[in-house]
């Protein structure tokens, strides 16, 4: 086997990085974890398949595209109005928490490892960046308050190309001989970010608006055309002014992600997948050229380092930028607190290493690798492995299984959020979706928050609030919609119910189908919705509380009366104890349960009478399903 082929170094590392992605999702560990050790068991120290030396010279523009798509899909995902509202935060930390990290991380470096100002200012630039790649992945995991993840997100993505710049600008400066190539470094800074900004902003506008038009881009070809087009901007800004690419391709991403281009989820999907391809090919590749023993050399200075950048350097930055911002001490505890290193700190020190061993510095160039791999290394572990325990202790995640979303402000979906205000013990919210601004408008006249928009999209059901919800009912008059639509939600939020609402009587989707997508059927045996939606538009249908007093372990979809055309009913709400639920296939009921039904109000007497026959009856002293009118409030 020739190990020198660089193609096959290429193909393993990228295999390998997949591979242990793909383990520590199983573990439920941070990914670049695996990753790291990955890249060092398969590298030169030991087992000798993966060598990075053999893609020579190609190294550094693979390493320099790819950081641009990873870049480009973290700014994707930023929402520029939760921007907006975090605005000081975001833009202090990625200005003065720069300044304050870069000068901490300086002196610290020059004090603790004994190193000179020109290579101690390098590694104060690359570790004042974190990265979307470590980042996201928690904050999702972690299921952060809103403004703490808007926050970290914002900051990993837009810190990176400030963090990158900076660093170049001090590679420049710190190896410039006179005064004038240290004023031609110093004025890099504001030339490769307003060149970025410009680029950015045009190139964004253009892909964005192509995106937009219906035509103008097949659709099948709008991915990779996304993909060249983010290539070409990165790679044309690079070639007017050296490093300023990776500033376009974050300005880029932003204007993209927020000019709402047709099939945005599938164009988000896409980078999503390619950038786990190349942050676990970047790292297997990076971590596979340190030289552990360069490490080790590094001894207690490097661990002092470390520690001193994570116990007091970020802590710093963190309470000088949240002054007077009105976040609460936990908040910036836990900001202060969550700050791992990512891929492009560990990218740009690599081509750092390269330049400065050209230059003679070969030693310098592995130290400051090395030091950086171990901050990377540490803060993953350390500060990525206890974010879910510090959240939980800081008490600054979402609150979980808390309250519904029901898509659908129709008749139908109205009458069954007023059923679960009414049946709900505490104040667990009720947040409706739709697209019609009319039906929109008669659930907030009801009291009720709701979300004007398309919950297909993501968006929307970030801003129904999904991930903390008990359960989301798709309930719209297209059971089509209503099966897509909990499909998208187990994705977005793959730990809450979701509850679809078919028609029985028509022979499109079937319960086999809701089953098999992992979601259960509302009321049971679905709902005729013309008919139903017809009599709670005319105020026909009553709705009443029944306990259940029967054998414990019956089904709802063992009461025939709700399958009974000629007396039509339905059973909305479930609730045992003080937990409720819309009732679904999966009711099952057990004596004391009570259980909201509607009925129409001719049929009251004759319907009662058959649901007494499974052992329903009125509970004591409760004066029927009138729920008083109040607002909603989360």
């Amino acid at each position: 086997m020739n190990l020198q082929d660089p193609a096959l170094t290429f193909a393993l590392a990228l295999a390998a990085g997949v591979v242990a992605q793909s383990a520590a999702r199983h573990l439920r560990v941070p990914g670049i974890l695996f990753l790291l050790a990955t890249g060092i068991l398969l590298g030169p120290e030991f087992a000798n398949l993966v060598r990075p030396e053999t893609l020579g010279e190609g190294l550094n523009p693979l390493v320099g595209l790819a950081v641009a798509v990873i870049l480009f899909e973290g700014a994707l995902q930023l929402n520029i109005d939760r921007l907006r509202r975090e605005a000081l935060v975001i833009r202090r930390l990625i200005t003065l928490g720069a300044v304050i990290t870069i000068a901490g991380a300086t002196v610290t470096a020059m004090l603790a490892l004994g190193w000179s100002l020109r290579v101690a200012l390098l590694f104060g630039a690359l570790v004042s960046v974190t990265g979307p790649t470590v980042i996201n992945p928690l904050t999702r995991r972690i299921r952060l308050r809103n403004n703490l993840r808007t926050i970290l997100e914002a900051e990993g993505v837009l810190i990176d190309p400030v963090g990158a710049i900076l660093a170049v600008v001090a590679f420049e400066v710190a190896l410039a001989s006179t005064a004038g190539d240290v004023g031609a470094g110093v004025l890099g800074l504001p030339q490769r970010l307003g060149l970025g900004l410009v680029i950015g902003i045009t190139g964004g506008v253009a892909i964005g608006g192509l995106l937009r038009l219906r035509r103008a881009i097949p659709s099948d070809l709008r991915n990779i055309f996304t993909l060249a087009s983010v290539l070409a901007l990165y790679q044309a800004s690079h070639a007017i002014l050296p490093e300023s690419g990776i500033m376009t391709v974050a300005i880029a991403g932003l204007v993209v992600g927020n000019m709402g281009p047709r099939h945005a989820r599938e164009l988000v999907e896409f980078k999503e997948q390619l950038t786990y391809l190349l942050v676990g090919l970047l790292f297997v590749l990076l971590s596979a050229a340190v030289d552990l023993a360069d490490v080790w050399a590094l001894g207690a200075g490097g661990i002092i380092t470390v520690i001193v950048l994570v116990a007091l350097v970020r802590p710093l930055g963190v309470l000088a930028c949240t002054r007077g911002s009105g976040l609460g001490r936990n908040e910036q505890a836990f900001l202060a607190w969550l700050a791992p290193r990512g891929i492009v700190a560990f990218a740009v020190s690599s081509l750092f290493a390269a330049e400065l061993a050209h230059m003679g510095m070969e030693t310098e160039g592995n130290e400051l690798r090395a030091m950086v791999f171990l901050v990377i290394a540490v803060t993953v572990v350390v500060l990525g492995g206890t974010g879910g325990l510090m959240a939980g202790l800081l008490r600054v995640r979402k609150p979980s299984n808390y309250g519904f979303v029901v898509v659908g402000a129709n008749p139908v979906g109205r009458a069954l959020a007023r059923t679960l205000r009414a049946a709900r013990s505490g104040d667990a919210p009720v947040v409706l979706v739709d697209t019609n601004p009319t039906e929109a408008s008669a659930a907030e006249m009801d009291g009720f928050r709701v979300v004007l928009g398309n919950a297909n999209e993501t968006r929307t059901l970030t801003r129904a609030g999904v991930e903390s919800r008990r359960a989301v009912v798709a309930l719209t008059p297209n059971e089509g919609v209503n099966l897509l639509i909990a499909k998208r939600v187990g994705e977005a939020a793959p730990g809450v119910a979701r509850v679809v609402a078919i028609d029985p009587l028509t022979p499109g989707v079937g319960p086999e189908q809701v089953d098999e997508s992992g979601a259960a059927v509302l009321f049971g045996f679905g709902v005729d919705y013309e008919r139903w939606a017809h009599h709670f538009r005319q105020d026909d249908v009553e709705i009443e509380p029944l306990m259940y007093e029967g054998t414990p372990g019956l089904r709802v979809t063992q009461l025939d009366v709700l399958a009974d055309r000629r007396f039509p009913a339905l059973a909305l709400v479930h609730r045992r104890g003080r937990r409720e639920r819309p009732v679904s296939t999966g009711s099952v009921l057990k004596a004391g349960d009570v259980v909201w039904f509607g009925w129409l109000r001719d049929d009251e007497g004759r319907v009662e009478a058959r649901l007494a026959r499974f052992g329903f009856r009125r509970p004591g002293g409760t004066s029927g399903g009138r729920e008083a009118e109040q607002p909603e409030a989360e």
